[in-house]
C-alpha cells in the first residue's frame, strides 16, 4: 500500500486531513522499513518537500501515532523510532549495530491471549527484544 492514492485514502480513513508533508511522511514510513527517527525522516524528505520543517515532522508523527497510523517505538531509550507497519509484531534492537528489526508474530515466543489482564483492558502490546542481530552475530562469535 504505497501508491499515492492509497496513502491519501489511509490518511482520510484515519480522520487526518491530507497535506503534502503528511502524504510524504506516511509514504516514507510505509516504504522505509528502517524504523526511522523524526530527524532521519526530515533529513531524507527536506529536498523533496522544501516547505517541510522538523517541527512539522515531529507533530505529524505524533498525530499519526495517536491515530494508530504508525507505531512510536521506545525500544532505544535515547531516541524514538517510528514504524509505518501497524500489524501486530515485535522488534529487536541490536546491541552491536543499533538497528531495529521487525520480529513477526509467528517468530515470537509469547502471544497475548486476551484483551484483558487482571481486569485491565489492554489497548497496546509492545514486544521489544534486545540482543545481537543475525548480521552482527558472526562477528560476535569470532570474539
Amino acid at each position: 500500500m504505497t501508491d499515492k492514492t492509497s496513502i491519501k485514502e489511509a490518511l482520510v480513513q484515519y480522520g487526518i486531513s491530507p497535506s503534502r508533508p503528511r502524504l510524504a511522511i506516511l509514504e516514507y514510513l510505509r516504504t522505509h522499513c528502517t524504523h526511522p527517527t523524526a530527524d532521519e525522516i526530515f533529513h531524507d524528505l527536506k529536498e523533496a518537500v522544501p516547505t517541510l520543517s522538523l517541527t512539522t515532522v515531529y507533530n505529524t508523527l505524533k498525530l499519526f501515532a495517536e491515530k494508530g497510523l504508525c507505531l512510536s517505538l521506545t525500544i532505544n531509550e535515547k531516541q524514538v523510532c517510528y514504524d509505518g507497519h501497524t500489524h501486530p509484531h515485535g522488534h529487536l534492537l541490536c546491541s552491536r549495530c543499533g538497528k531495529v528489526y521487525d520480529i513477526e508474530r509467528s517468530e515470537m515466543p509469547m502471544e497475548p491471549s486476551e484483551n484483558y489482564i487482571c481486569g485491565h483492558r489492554i489497548t497496546e502490546v509492545h514486544y521489544y527484544y534486545k540482543g545481537i542481530c543475525s548480521k552482527c552475530l558472526p562477528d560476535d562469535m569470532a570474539s
